[in-house]
């Protein structure tokens, strides 16, 4: 294990829940990374190494995808309880990203849309290939370097098998979190992934999150005022939720997402989405999880061979 005196800090990137995150020059290479210290404090620690980072580096050293971080290496610091990960560097995430472009109203064109939701998703069908639920996906989590993109935090990630286990339900960051967690779904799967994916879609179009609830609550009653109330007809099995009982549902019983995002031939509007594009979204954002589209179904999808084509990354938008 290297010593993390063979990299020179630069500054400061972030504190993530479960470490402090610096840029850092490898003084070998020249190569600018992010390194991650792990907090040797805020979990159980099994034999002086915290749980989330041991989960955390096992399945980074796992996958191994264009659109999914990289991590280099582990290093030690000065004394034995500082411990950091080496991951690739990118200069934004997509959240900044999409912060610069609603400040100055310049929308990504549909072309550069499709090639930012093709990388998503193609990292998810590979992640969900291995069995693996990510559990945190975010515009925040997602790093977009000269226009590629790279799933990165996997602090909360886990390896699922079949039968699908129980899992926690404190997971997902409230404004991504799907309705079945919401309602308390103490089994759940990819699909909760998939969810997530159909917020960041959704959110690259109208530079915004599309979703955002003050608390649980008002999280579940945007859900349903924007696609209409969960019933045993269009989500069966949702009556026995345990909090279903939280749903006092006065509003409108249709969906109202089309109105968001209007046909792409009837307005020159930002948020325009043509009728495949509309549709995937669509199959994203399905309430009952069993009918969410998966990722492997969602990259075949028309929307991405149907003119304009995705732009070629080369092409894509890039960000100081």
């Amino acid at each position: 294990c290297r010593g993390v005196d063979n990299y020179a800090r630069i500054g400061k990137i972030d504190e993530g829940t479960y470490g402090v995150v610096s840029k850092a020059r490898d003084k070998a290479t020249g190569d600018i990374v992010a390194l991650k210290q792990i907090k040797m404090t805020t979990d159980l620690c099994r034999e002086g190494f915290p749980v989330t980072a041991l989960r955390e580096t096992n399945i980074l050293l796992a996958l191994d995808h264009p659109n999914i971080v990289r991590m280099r290496e582990m290093v030690v610091g000065s004394t034995p309880d500082k411990i950091y990960m080496v991951m690739d560097y990118a200069t934004n995430d997509l959240k900044r990203v999409l912060e610069k472009k609603a400040a100055s109203n310049h929308p990504f064109l549909q072309s550069e849309i499709k090639t930012l939701l093709k990388q998503l998703l193609s990292a998810m069908a590979y992640m969900h290939g291995k069995w693996y639920i990510h559990r945190d996906l975010k515009s925040s989590n997602l790093l977009y370097d000269g226009g590629i993109l790279k799933v990165c935090d996997f602090g909360m990630a886990r390896k699922y098998g079949s039968p699908i286990r129980n899992y926690t339900l404190l997971v997902v960051t409230l404004w991504y979190r799907a309705p079945e967690l919401l309602l308390g779904a103490s089994t759940y799967s990819t699909a909760v992934d998939m969810w997530s994916v159909g917020c960041i879609f959704a959110e690259i179009i109208l530079m915004k999150p599309l979703l955002m609830g003050r608390g649980e609550i008002d999280q579940l009653d945007q859900i349903f005022k924007l696609l209409g109330p969960p019933t045993e007809e269009n989500w069966p099995g949702v009556t026995n939720l345990p909090n279903v009982t939280n749903v006092k549902w006065k509003g409108p019983k249709r969906s109202l997402l089309r109105d968001k995002f209007p046909v792409a031939s009837l307005t020159s509007g930002q948020s325009a989405l043509s009728n495949s594009g509309f549709d995937l979204l669509q199959r994203l954002l399905t309430l009952d999880p069993n009918q969410r589209i998966s990722a492997a179904d969602a990259l075949k999808h028309e929307y991405f061979t149907e003119a304009p084509a995705p732009k070629p990354i080369e092409l894509m938008p890039t960000f100081p």
